[in-house]
């Protein structure tokens, strides 16, 4: 499960755990029933508190993104609902701000970051040749 902490961004870091969490099950990375790793391990893995890492798995439980099989792990739910929209724009908005942010430094007009959006979008994802 690769999750990825930053310090600078002013977001708390349970908050970046869950989000990320959120993320990796709304694009299938993370399967339902699939274990997520022990608050210890994770803990170590990220250098933060084992508190920290309890905090955002609580958080999940109670979204109903995973479930806690007591001695035996916490496992990504099996029937967890899925993601709303509106969950889902939310878990993109901290991405969309920080671009909107980096092409304002960078004198970068909106109508041409949507342009640069649109090409990335059609370079990724082509569309199906007739």
């Amino acid at each position: 499960m690769q999750i990825h902490i930053s310090s600078s961004d002013g977001v708390p870091i349970y908050i970046q755990i869950v989000n990320q969490v959120k993320h990796l099950v709304a694009s299938g990375r993370l399967s339902a029933g699939e274990e997520i790793p022990p608050i210890r391990v994770l803990a170590e893995k990220l250098v933060v508190s084992p508190n920290t890492v309890a905090r955002a798995y609580l958080e999940l439980e109670h979204a109903g993104i995973v479930t806690k099989r007591q001695g035996a792990g916490t496992y990504v739910a099996e029937t967890h609902s899925a993601l709303s929209r509106r969950e889902k724009l939310k878990l993109l908005q901290p991405r969309t701000d920080a671009l909107l942010v980096e092409s304002k430094q960078l004198d970068v007009e909106f109508d041409e970051l949507k342009v640069l959006l649109e090409e990335r979008h059609d370079t990724i994802y082509p569309k199906a040749k007739p």
